[in-house]
């Protein structure tokens, strides 16, 4: 089984590309930077984990990576996991710039569109594939500690995986995006106020979202998780 999972660097891709690799998978991590890429590989094991450098929000950087992957893998792709995102501190609308918000839209959004987009043709080739999106609770309700920016690109991060249901379930392409709220993650320190160790104790951590993702990912075909919505007790 093959899988490509972005964000692999930190917090939830590495630790899916960790689990996914102890589980017999071969995993491709895509990212921006090379050196958290290859620790997360040697974490999980450099014989079933390739570090893939890459920017997501060049959608040709993509393509070029999708078709070495594919070409390896006997254009093979079970899953494809988007789970690199990004906020910024200063994220209040009456702090927002222009500049900002789109840096946000392309790496969460348009960065998930890039990566699904370019693997998509192989699954429908095939006729099967699961795509899993890491959005957050605040992409179904607007949520002023997350910012205008983050919330926009959130909501559309569903949209698109609620799209791709529409309309390719009848190709045996399903998808699902889980929609979790605060995690335990390096992101945590690009808020305005970082939380305390307190704080971070009592969210969900990296694993618990794996969790999520992996019902998505090994229910019977037949079976779609569409949106699943996971907080902290």
């Amino acid at each position: 089984m093959h899988a490509v999972v972005t964000g692999g660097g930190s917090g939830v891709g590495r630790a899916l590309a960790v689990r996914l690799a102890r589980e017999g998978w071969r995993v491709a991590v895509l990212g921006r930077r090379r050196a958290a890429l290859e620790e997360t590989a040697t974490l999980a094991g450099t014989e079933v984990v390739r570090a893939e450098p890459c920017d997501v929000t060049d959608a040709d950087a993509v393509a070029r990576v999708s078709d070495r992957l594919l070409a390896d893998w006997h254009d093979t792709v079970d899953v494809v996991v988007c789970a690199a995102g990004t906020n910024i501190a200063a994220r209040g609308l009456d702090r927002l710039t222009t500049r900002d918000f789109d840096d946000l839209v392309a790496t969460n959004l348009l960065g998930a569109f890039h990566v699904t987009h370019a693997f998509l043709p192989a699954m429908r080739r095939r006729g099967r594939g699961t795509v899993v999106t890491i959005a957050s609770d605040a992409g179904l309700l607007a949520s002023a500690k997350a910012g205008a920016g983050y919330v926009a690109s959130k909501f559309g991060l569903v949209g698109l995986t609620d799209t791709i249901n529409a309309e390719l379930r009848g190709e045996g392409i399903r998808a699902c995006v889980i929609c979790p709220g605060d995690i335990d993650t390096p992101l945590l320190e690009r808020r305005p106020v970082p939380p305390d160790a307190a704080a971070r104790a009592v969210m969900l951590q990296p694993d618990d979202v794996v969790e999520c993702v992996m019902l998505a990912i090994t229910l019977p075909d037949r079976a779609i998780v569409e949106r699943l919505v996971v907080r902290p007790r």
